[in-house]
């Protein structure tokens, strides 16, 4: 059998040549969904009910056809072009049919994940200024608590239920025909807008816009994602995050190909991925470290899948993971870096080699770099700030603006760079290696020691699950490595347990980055996206 070649066959030569052009006016879901709805067949969507007893499969003209609907309904309900509709539902299809059905309109998608609070809900609607929401019934309620505090709530539609003072999304969409008026759309016009994880403080407005949103997601699907229309395609991100535009909605998309999609709900069970990734035809895979750091626990070499590439995002992937993984399934997994502001910045291309813990080297289309304080790119092996040249070209695909927030907009500009807050050193070929993020840098008796590298020498020790490593306060070294340990199955803390890590610590990286202290907890604090607050760590 033939090996199948990679879209980047050559990294240099694609980032000399590859060029993305933006027109004037863009609207994803008629350019690229419309077109693709050209061939009936053509699938875009193989969906599973969370107990596997439903399956679907849904082709671009059935989503196509009923954002037509969903733009129809907005526009009788007075929803007008710029106009917020806040969206939160679970992996059913009709999150898909709604952001479609907002660009037809031209309304404003403003995704949240399923699990907000009442108290976030007020905060992300009152902020944005939505007219709309869209949710299933569970969140139904929760809304109803708050909103008689946000005024501009007018539209509520309930998806797969009934509510009293919500009009059934179900209903509304039999009853609607899918006339409707053609909003023609500007590529500067506002199209999404995603809320920042707030791993540090409140969550910010990210704006994206028509065309250089979804059009800088070319990048992720053809070059990341590595995918074709005859791939299928299974990403784990719920849908509330931005992670689902790169990688289960604009990525595969853009390359016509199908999402496989399973409603799952609750705590993340590896068997069961893995059972799925066996039972159906997936041959491409995303998932973010949390959830490898558990399918590598599971005993891979049972499973047999029909993967041919494999990809990981939303923070730095351990090394000891990567190698677990492609010794159980034979697969690399490519890790990929970028943020809710951006598309795709940096990747180990399936032409480059794999470094393990490396982020890869900057995706084409974007200029990165390492900078110091005065917005000058520093020397190989130089810590500083992970930047994206905005000036005198913005790139394809970065965000527009932190929306009404024009402090936190001008504050991550520094000269010609746009400033992610991460901290990086590139070595002499050309890797990025990622540090942590700006706020995150542990300073020890002198020493500058990023949380990730600690972490991941802690991964790798057999007795330990997950790690979170913060710095806290010290009278003699000013600031002491803490480490917050989860255990394997079947090992216990102790102090000879702690003391074998801190050994391991200093014989992987260096003596002076080993934790000082070492605290066996049963979880960790995270954002409802996963992502560990060291903020709360270090508040303790």
């Amino acid at each position: 059998m033939a090996v199948q070649q990679h879209n980047m066959a050559d990294y240099e030569e694609t980032v000399r040549t590859f060029k993305l052009d933006v027109p004037e006016r863009f609207n994803f879901a008629r350019e690229v969904i419309g077109r693709y709805a050209e061939d009936p067949e053509h699938l875009a969507m193989w969906w599973l009910s969370g107990d596997g007893s439903q399956e679907r499969k849904i082709t671009f003209k059935e989503f196509a056809e009923r954002s037509d609907k969903f733009a129809e309904i907005l526009q009788r309900s007075g929803v007008k072009p710029g106009d917020r509709v806040l969206v939160q539902l679970p992996r059913v299809p009709a999150w898909w049919e709604v952001l479609l059905g907002c660009m037809k309109a031209g309304a404003v998608a403003v995704p949240g994940t399923v699990l907000l609070t009442p108290k976030d809900i007020l905060y992300r609607s009152g902020l944005s200024e939505g007219v709309a929401y869209v949710c299933d019934t569970d969140n139904a309620a929760k809304v109803d608590q708050v909103k008689g505090e946000l005024p501009s709530l007018s539209a509520l539609f309930v998806v797969g239920g009934e509510r009293d003072g919500w009009r059934s999304y179900e209903k509304e969409m039999a009853a609607a025909s899918g006339h409707h008026q053609k909003v023609d759309t500007r590529s500067s016009d506002p199209c999404l807008i995603y809320f920042t994880s707030g791993t540090v403080g409140n969550p910010k407005m990210v704006l994206h816009t028509h065309a250089s949103y979804p059009i800088g997601h070319v990048v992720t699907g053809r070059f990341w994602l590595d995918l074709r229309p005859d791939d299928l395609h299974l990403n784990l991100s719920e849908t509330g995050w931005a992670k689902a535009a790169w990688s289960s909605f604009l990525g595969p998309w853009n390359m016509g190909a199908a999402l496989f999609v399973q409603d799952a709900r609750g705590k993340f069970n590896a068997a069961e991925t893995m059972q799925l990734l066996e039972d159906y035809p997936v041959t491409t895979f995303c998932a973010p470290p949390t959830a490898y750091r558990m399918l590598v626990l599971e005993d891979l070499s049972h499973y047999q899948t029909s993967l041919r590439h494999c990809v990981g995002a939303g923070e730095p992937l351990n090394p000891e993971v990567i190698a677990t993984w492609q010794k159980g399934t034979g697969h690399l997994i490519r890790d990929g870096y970028g943020q809710t502001e951006t598309i795709l910045l940096c990747c180990n291309f399936p032409p480059l080699q794999v470094r393990p813990g490396s982020m890869g080297k900057p995706s084409p289309t974007v200029t990165v770099s390492v900078i110091d304080e005065e917005g000058r790119p520093l020397p190989y092996d130089s810590e500083g700030d992970i930047a994206v040249r905005v000036e005198p070209d913005r790139p394809v695909g970065i965000f527009k603006e932190y929306w009404r927030n024009p402090e936190a907009t001008k504050s991550c500009i520094r000269g010609d760079w746009y400033v992610t807050g991460d901290r990086a050193y590139v070595d002499c070929d050309g890797y990025f290696w990622f540090v942590g993020r700006a706020d995150d840098v542990i300073i020890s008796a002198g020493y500058r020691i990023g949380p990730f590298e600690v972490e991941s020498a802690l991964v790798e020790h057999p007795a330990v699950a997950e790690a979170a490593v913060v710095g806290k306060g010290d009278p003699l070294r000013g600031t002491i490595v803490k480490a917050y340990v989860i255990l394997a199955p079947g090992h216990l803390g102790s102090d000879v347990l702690a003391a074998e890590l801190q050994e391991h610590v200093k014989k992987v990286t260096a003596p002076y980055k080993y934790p000082r202290e070492v605290e066996f907890v049963s979880e960790l604090p995270k954002t409802i996206s996963g992502k560990i607050r060291r903020v709360e760590l270090r508040a303790r």
